[in-house]
């Protein structure tokens, strides 16, 4: 299994060229499904879970052709040709390595009037139910069942519209609904809808293929139905999360850094956080160059919320900077339960760390020093990279298989600026 060796220190200058989103790319994807033409995919990042969702696609009908870029760590080009669906289930096997892959379900039955889909299982983060994905179908109309761990879902005379309220903000239950009412009879109207970037990419997109749908970037999405679409190109939004990871790179090693192709529009919540620690943040032509403006980190409380608040996604990166603020800040994570994994790692390398239920307080120390430490996840293992970056002494991150589902050449990129970082291959 490979690790992460980083030997702490080094201040990053340069420039990170930002991969596509990919939290935008997988739901993109699975828009193929929608359409018997060619949808081709730009900016796609070179991640796991992208291979992961290529296969499970591939294994429905899809027929998937990739494109590298210019250089080895450029973002490719994804052309997604469904001429026919030859196949229904979504196995357990592929499903349960990324629950992402409930994305299959909307388009299956809106298309086909038929899925299998496996449940997604357990996850480290905690919950994740996907009840208000099956409720929305069934209130357009399909007839699901559970049977042997999977979703069967059926719409012989095909899907209705109609309004469905989500109880709560559910992102992939919004990208799910969004998808299948393309192709419903009707108008359906999708109330406390998310309005996360990577959504509006997937509307946008949809649009390009044909769909009718208003609302965009609001919490009220309105779809006409329409009998069939077509196919589009369609270049995938940046990576906010991968964003403002290299943002807090730049912060912790007091750094210069361009982001190529960052938006700012899309972390307004983070820039904030970031400036008030004592980060400048600031536009360029080609995206956002995050500079540490002073010599003292402060300490910020935090509170994750649904977009357009603080996103969860970030909550271990901005606590890897918290461990060396002046002072204390307060994180709460009201998104996700079990999202406080890293904590024991971190206080290995010298973080001082409490955490009841929900709330960690982090308490700043003067140095953190390097150590062997444990991915959990995909973020824990970005905070552990990030921890390492400022850490006196060696760091080796393990399972660093969690990272390479969400961030592409990281090692590469980060030693462009200045890290001093190497990826120790597994034996073979």
């Amino acid at each position: 299994m490979d690790r992460i060796l980083i030997r702490g220190g080094s201040r990053l200058e340069g420039e990170i060229e930002i991969s596509g989103a990919k939290n935008a790319a997988l739901p993109l994807m699975c828009a193929g499904l929608l359409t018997d033409e060619v949808l081709k995919l730009r900016n796609l990042p070179q991640l796991a879970d992208i291979d992961t969702m290529a296969k499970l696609l591939q294994q429905l009908g899809v027929n998937i052709t990739i494109e590298d870029g210019p250089m080895a760590t450029s973002a490719q080009t994804g052309n997604f040709s469904t001429k026919a669906i030859t196949n229904y289930t979504a196995e357990y096997e592929l499903v349960r390595k990324m629950r992402a892959s409930i994305l299959v379900l909307g388009p299956l039955v809106a298309r086909c009037g038929k899925a299998r889909v496996s449940l997604p299982g357990g996850c480290a983060l905690g919950t994740r139910p996907v009840d208000l994905h099956i409720k929305g179908l069934q209130q357009l109309g399909a007839e699901i069942d559970l049977q042997d761990g999977y979703i069967v879902a059926s719409a012989p005379n095909g899907l209705k519209g109609t309004e469905i309220f989500f109880p709560v903000v559910t992102v992939t239950g919004t990208e799910n609904l969004l998808m299948a009412a393309c192709l419903v009879k009707g108008e359906t109207r999708l109330v406390n809808a998310a309005r996360e970037p990577e959504v509006t990419d997937l509307a946008e997109c949809l649009v390009k293929m044909g769909a009718d749908i208003t609302g965009i970037g609001t919490g009220t999405l309105v779809i006409q139905g329409k009998d069939t679409l077509h196919g589009a190109d369609h270049a995938i939004v940046a990576d906010r999360i991968v964003v403002g990871t290299y943002a807090i790179a730049a912060a912790i090693t007091n750094g210069n850094v361009e982001l190529i192709g960052a938006r700012a529009e899309h972390i307004q919540s983070v820039i904030a956080y970031l400036e008030q620690v004592g980060v400048e943040v600031s536009k360029t032509e080609d995206g956002l160059r995050v500079t540490r403006s002073s010599n003292t980190i402060r300490s910020v409380d935090i509170t994750t919320e649904p977009y357009p608040g603080f996103p969860t996604d970030m909550q271990a990166q901005a606590m890897a900077l918290m461990c060396m603020a002046d002072g204390a800040a307060v994180i709460n994570e009201t998104i996700f339960e079990n999202r406080f994994m890293h904590v024991p790692e971190l206080c290995r390398m010298g973080a001082n760390i409490t955490v009841n239920g929900m709330t960690a307080t982090v308490r700043g120390v003067p140095e953190l020093h390097g150590a062997p430490v444990m991915a959990t996840d995909l973020r824990a293992s970005v905070s552990l990279v990030l921890a390492g970056l400022a850490a006196k002494g060696e760091t080796i991150v393990s399972r660093v298989y969690h990272l390479d589902r969400g961030y592409d050449h990281v090692e590469q990129k980060l030693a462009a600026c200045g890290a001093s970082i190497e990826r120790l291959k597994a034996a073979a």
